[in-house]
């Protein structure tokens, strides 16, 4: 097992009301932490849309999750979506809800780069659980606990996260599948994404926030 490869690898779980997440960082996943469009990816079968993604963005999200994403689509307002199984409407929705609130937020601070739907590319990944130590639901991916070894977030060498971030050119990011509690699905965009909007805007606060290990957590952006 790699780093912050499912162990299915591991992801940091977003329960209410904290999200934990997982980054890409330096080559390695972290928990915690701009795409162009017609990227030249052939379309799989199952695909609900033709929407292009370059096969080295899947590729790289697949090795991190274990999945094989077979539905490609877009949101309502153009963001690139590729799924384990045909997204529901609800989840479109909630993804667009979630940049949304993200791209306001980016703006409140002063930031202008990766402030399109288009920009970004979100994998909607099948959850290692549905619910968390609580009883709460919670659709988590389950990672190598790295950096989290011996936090509150170890769960005896591995970690729960909702999200994570797979790319960062373009802009990827991972969320497990919903089938109810949509707005907990957008809060999940909206964090991972603000990870994405710092890497590109503000790279020393990018730094300092996208390992939550050492503390910190969403929403980083005000």
């Amino acid at each position: 097992m790699k780093n912050y490869t499912r162990t299915r690898p591991i992801k940091l779980s977003v329960a209410a009301p904290a999200i934990v997440c997982a980054v890409l960082f330096g080559g390695t996943l972290l928990p915690g932490a701009g795409a162009q469009r017609n990227y030249p990816q052939q379309q799989r079968r199952g695909s609900v849309q033709q929407v292009t993604v370059d096969r080295g963005t899947i590729s790289r999200a697949e090795s991190y999750t274990g999945d094989r994403f077979n539905y490609f689509t877009e949101t309502p307002r153009g963001a690139r979506v590729a799924a384990v199984n045909r997204p529901r409407a609800e989840a479109l929705r909630a993804i667009d809800e979630g940049l949304a609130d993200l791209f306001a937020a980016a703006s409140r601070n002063n930031y202008r780069a990766r402030l399109n739907y288009a920009d970004y590319i979100v994998f909607i990944a099948r959850a290692d659980r549905t619910r968390d130590s609580t009883g709460a639901y919670s659709p988590d991916m389950a990672f190598d606990a790295g950096s989290y070894a011996g936090s509150v977030y170890d769960r005896g060498g591995s970690i729960y996260a909702a999200g994570m971030v797979s790319s960062y050119n373009p802009g990827a990011l991972v969320v497990a599948e919903h089938e109810r509690d949509f707005g907990r699905m957008a809060n999940v965009v909206r964090y991972e994404g603000e990870h994405l909007i710092l890497y590109h805007n503000d790279r020393r606060r990018f730094q300092e926030t996208a390992d939550h290990s050492r503390g910190g957590a969403h929403p980083i952006l005000r």
